[in-house]
Order: C-alpha cells, then structure tokens, then sequence
C-alpha cells in the first residue's frame, strides 16, 4: 500500500525564520553573496524557477530570498519524507512540497500546489530537475512549472544562481532575479510550451554573462561535491555533460552540422 505523502507546506514562521537565520550565517560567512533585481520580486504569490548547478543551491536560495509571502520549496522527490535528516528538517520547519518520484501523483500534485499558490505563497522550484556542469548552460526546463503557473494564474519569475559550480572560500554568489513572466491563456499544451520556453530564454540570458570558476583547493572541491548527485555518475568535465552546448551563445550561433552542405548552418533544435 503506498504511503501518503507528508503534508506540506505548512507555515511555521518561527521555525522556518530559525531555520533561515543560520543557514543565512553560514552562507555569509563561507562566501560573498550579491543579488541582483531583487526589486523584481513581486509583493504575491508566485512561482520563482531557478538554475541548477549545485546541491548548495537550496540553500543559497533560502539565505536571500524574503520571507514575506511565505515561502515554500517544490521537492524534494520523496516518497517518504520522514526517513533521512535533511527530510526531517524540511517537515519541521514546514517549506517542502513533497512528491513522489514515480510521478504517480500528479493529481494530488496539481491540487496542493493550486491550494498552495491559493494561500498566497511563493514557490520556489529548480526546473531542470537535476543539476548540471556549465554556469552559463541550462538544462530543457520540465514542463511543470508553466503548468502550475498557467493553472494558478501566477507569473513566472526567472531567478538565475551562478558561482556554485564549484565552490570556494569567499568567492562571489550571484542570484539575478528577472522580470516576472505573466501567464497568457489556460494550461493547454501549446500554451505550457510556449510559457517554458520563455521561461528558459529568460534565465539564458540571465546566466549569460557568468564565467566558470576556476577548480578550487582540496576543501573547496570537496564541499562542491559532498552532496551532488551527477546523473552521468561523476562530475562531467567542462563541455562535456549532458548540458553542454545549451548556453545562449550556442543557440544562437549553432554548429555547423556535419551533413549539412557547405555554407549552411543545422537548424538548431527547438525549445
């Protein structure tokens, strides 16, 4: 029988602002954090997507962002939320939308975060799903964040991490917040894909200027990679990955193909 999954989010200002204070000590104390446009955020609920380069990320994300509306995180993919410490943190302070990572609760999924985004809360959700290698590269979005924005009514805000490929003592943080992104029309699939792929242009370029960091010390690589969870099974290297080739600079300039004649550029692909 499959167990139900733990409720969530619930607000738990108190926790969560405990919660949020240390995480914001630790954070100001390993590395410089500058963020960009924060005046963007707007003042309702909405669906904040992000970048996804490090399992810091999270993190980084919960130090700097206000806390007013409340503020909730999609994730993590947890069939059982009270096994593991880093779960057990969540539940307490109350920010995690938990679902299955079968995808086997789409409906249930759908109406929680409906409810969620009802309650005036702000969702944060890293929509490449995975993390990658390049600063400057962004992995095809899932569709669901256009979903949920387009079934709430809810704008889309473009929120861009860069400095976490690999991390090191007092190096620089930057998160570049958009412009919010409005949702036109219902949540059909033509909409959805228009709506996603406006969503990864809008964080292209916010991420287009950032140089890869250099590699960092012993301490350094090891806080990189203590918790990253690379689906090629080890850290790609630069240009490799399967994020390479997707910056901005490569869409719009795209390799010439191999079968292509000469003179002629490969249509790049879609989205």
């Amino acid at each position: 029988m499959t167990q139900p999954l733990t409720a969530g989010p619930v607000h738990r200002p108190f926790r969560f602002g405990i919660l949020r204070l240390g995480i914001r000590i630790i954070v100001r104390l390993l590395f410089r954090v500058r963020v960009e446009g924060a005046d963007r955020l707007p003042d309702g609920p909405a669906m904040y997507c992000s970048n996804h380069l490090n399992w810091t990320d999270p993190l980084i994300l919960l130090s700097v962002l206000p806390s007013s509306p409340k503020l909730a995180m999609f994730g993590p993919k947890e069939a059982d939320m009270t096994k593991g410490g880093r779960n057990r943190l969540i539940v307490w302070a109350g920010f995690g939308i938990p679902y299955r990572p079968e995808k086997t609760d789409l409906l249930e999924t759908t109406r929680r975060v409906q409810g969620v985004l009802a309650d005036g809360w702000v969702i944060v959700i890293f929509g490449e799903g995975r993390i990658h290698r390049g600063e400057r590269e962004l992995l095809p979005l899932a569709e669901g964040t256009a979903f949920f924005a387009l079934r709430g009514g809810v704008p889309i805000v473009p929120v861009a991490i860069n400095g976490t490929s690999w991390l090191g003592f007092r190096r620089t943080i930057r998160i570049r917040v958009g412009e919010p992104i409005q949702p036109v029309g219902r949540a059909s699939r033509e909409s959805v894909g228009t709506l996603t792929r406006r969503t990864e242009d809008a964080l292209l370029g916010l991420v287009a200027d950032f140089p890869d960091p250099p590699r960092p010390g012993t301490l350094g690589r090891w806080l990189t990679e203590v918790f990253n969870d690379w689906p090629e099974g080890r850290r790609p290297s630069l240009g490799q990955g399967d994020a390479a080739g997707t910056d901005l600079a490569s869409r719009a300039s795209p390799a010439p193909s191999a079968d292509a004649p000469l003179g002629e550029v490969a249509t790049p692909p879609a989205g």
